[in-house]
């Protein structure tokens, strides 16, 4: 009875040991006898005791691998301290079980590797601009000589960048001179717009104080003209006025009267603005005088008929 019992607990012993859960994005690797027998799927699966075991456990997972600071020379011959983060995962986990020992060890190394062959290619201010060429560049590196180790390199990224402190002070002296000529640029142009401006605002004020000054001038002569020719068709008139005064009955009469007035106040005219006076040799005679006056006229008028008779203009413009 007891060897029976022994046999029954050996035999639900094996069972459990050869019955295997395993989680999802994971892989297994089964081994018969040392030599490569399966690889094991999420879920339950049973192997035979003590013929098969799992020889291997892989996430399929991505993973983030730090990769440690190093030193890379430039092409410049400055030397850099960088570091950064891999990110990997198993996409062939036989290949990462038998194609290499450490599949990660190994990526870390070969990423310290292609990080300084980049590295080297480009000058130190390269290095700043071209991250992210240098982090694809790395990653088609890595993906080419991984594809034997079932690993995949999904992306780069490089943390720090620590150049010697030599030429960190060298960079701040470029930095801060670069600015300070941005600044001294900036304040020329600034000034030059200014100058700019305000020579614009000078020569618009030229420009439209000279229109105001020829609009005004054009005005003042518009007002001139226009007065000048009230007053000539205002003289027009009264000639005329007087002309016609003059052919009615008693017209001569009235303009010798007027001139003999015009002649007698003239005389007094003078005698106020002058203390010496110059008169007439019949200034005694004030009857010659007006006869004298009236003489002058009577030349004048008639001078002017004859004028109108023969087709041709007056003393004062057309008949």
């Amino acid at each position: 009875m007891e060897p029976l019992l022994a046999l029954l607990v050996i035999i639900v012993i094996s069972v459990f040991m050869g019955v295997k859960t395993v989680p999802q994005q994971q892989a297994w690797i089964v081994e018969s006898l040392g030599k490569f027998d399966s690889k094991l799927e999420p879920g339950l699966n049973i192997l035979i005791p003590f013929y098969q075991k799992v020889a291997y456990k892989h996430s399929l997972k991505e993973m983030a691998v730090e990769v440690p600071e190093q030193a890379g020379i430039t092409r410049d011959n400055v030397t850099l301290n960088l570091d950064g983060i891999l990110y990997v995962r198993i996409i062939d986990p036989v290949a990462a079980s038998y194609g290499v020992s450490d599949p990660i060890y190994a990526v870390q190394l070969l990423a310290q590797t292609t990080m300084r062959s980049e590295i080297g290619k480009l000058t130190l201010d390269k290095t700043f601009e071209e991250r992210e060429t240098l982090n694809a560049n790395i990653v088609s590196a890595i993906n080419q000589a991984a594809q034997s180790w079932g690993i995949q390199c999904m992306r780069y990224e490089i943390k720090n960048i620590t150049p010697p402190n030599s030429v960190l002070k060298a960079m701040e002296l470029q930095m801060a001179a670069d600015r300070q000529k941005r600044a001294t640029i900036l304040e020329s142009e600034g000034k030059r717009q200014a100058q700019i401006n305000v020579a614009e605002g000078k020569k618009q004020e030229i420009v439209l104080g000279s229109e105001g000054a020829l609009t005004d001038q054009v005005n003042r002569a518009k007002g001139e003209a226009e007065a000048i020719l009230a007053v000539a068709e205002a003289t027009a008139k009264g000639i005329e006025m007087v002309s016609q005064a003059i052919m009615k009955h008693g017209g001569s009469e009235a303009v010798a009267l007027k001139i003999a007035e015009q002649y007698v106040g003239a005389f007094k005219e003078i005698a106020k603005e002058s203390t010496t006076l110059l008169l007439p040799a019949n200034a005694h005679d004030a009857g010659s005088m007006v006869a004298q006056a009236l003489t002058v006229f009577d030349s004048i008028r008639n001078k002017t008929a004859g004028n109108i008779k023969e087709g041709g203009k007056g003393p004062w413009g057309a008949a």
